[in-house]
């Protein structure tokens, strides 16, 4: 029994850890759109819709939720997280 246990406690670290990195980096992005709202010049503008559309893109890759990820949304997460270091 134990081993069991084991696997789906590890599956769950797994998504755990995957959300817990998705988070801190949007709210680093956001943090960063805040700063760059102050900001006038056409450089920060650029950035600031760059931001946006990941932030978005973001938003509609977990629409459906944390719970029971599939494979294909796990994969396209992570690609979001190499893409926004």
């Amino acid at each position: 029994m134990a081993p069991a246990l084991l696997i789906t406690h590890g599956m769950i670290g797994k998504d755990d850890e995957l959300k817990d990195r998705i988070q801190a980096r949007k709210h680093a992005m956001q943090a960063k759109l805040s700063e760059l709202k102050a900001d006038s010049r056409s450089e920060a503008a650029e950035t600031r819709d760059k931001i946006k559309r990941s932030l978005d893109e973001l938003e509609d890759s977990v629409k459906e939720g944390w719970d029971d990820m599939s494979e294909s949304v796990r994969a396209k997460l992570n690609r979001w997280l190499d893409r926004n270091p």
